[in-house]
């Protein structure tokens, strides 16, 4: 018997299946069957990346599920933005991204204007920078299935990213550049880039919204209280 629901869970740039590892156990224990896929972020082009997704996927159980649903941190929402535009699952439910630059990375914009972009970003660098060429950029596709998104804005390190976002963020991403055309939700919550897959609360709002479309609003006396557990 197939797996009523499960989840597609991709790590960030420069990631690994450990840093996503607890945000996984998190899910399962919500009752989502979850395969948490790596990849080589920084070695491998995009389409190179995304044939290994394909295989990795076919070969998971999760694939029998009678719902897919994909989570994606940081640049992992952007894998799954092209993943999806060219190997749509036919289960496809809903698509969470936290923290993805949906429009680009200020960061990556920097290390570009340094120079430095091919020593640290590599092949990734294309798809973080803000300003994309056309055939990057088509690679994500339309949004035309309920995705939830969301951005942090408490940095870990304050005077840096203030310094050069000049706008929320949380550290690595603007909150702006996290919203994507056709989203079907957007939240904020006081987390750093990072520290949001390790957050309990974030935890709780996945799986709010792929069980309902919707992120949970919280009051704000609860807001605050979250903010000094994270």
């Amino acid at each position: 018997m197939a797996t009523p629901e499960a989840i597609l869970l991709l790590h960030g740039f420069g990631g690994h299946p450990l840093q996503t590892a607890l945000l996984a156990r998190r899910l399962r224990a919500k009752g989502f069957d979850v395969a948490n896929i790596g990849y080589p972020s920084w070695r491998w082009p995009i389409d190179r990346v995304l044939d290994h997704l394909h295989r990795r996927l076919t070969a998971s159980p999760v694939s029998a599920a009678k719902t897919l649903h994909c989570v994606g941190h940081s640049m992992g929402g952007l894998m799954l933005r092209a993943y999806i535009a060219r190997h749509r699952p036919e289960n496809l439910g809903r698509v969470v991204m936290l923290g993805t630059p949906n429009d680009g990375s200020e960061i990556a914009d920097l290390l570009y204007r340094l120079r430095l972009h091919q020593p640290i970003l590599n092949h990734a660098g294309a798809l973080l920078r803000t300003r994309r060429d056309a055939a990057t950029e088509a690679r994500f596709g339309a949004i035309d299935y309920p995705v939830g998104v969301i951005a942090g804005d408490r940095p870990m390190i304050g005077a840096l990213p203030n310094h050069i976002f000049r706008a929320p963020n949380d550290g690595k991403v603007s909150v702006a550049a996290t919203h994507v055309a056709g989203q079907s939700d957007h939240l904020t919550l006081p987390v750093a880039h990072t520290a949001m897959i390790y957050s309990q609360p974030v935890a709780d709002q996945i799986a709010h919204f792929l069980r309902e479309g919707c992120f949970k609003r919280p009051s704000q006396p609860h807001l605050q209280q979250m903010g000094k557990a994270l």
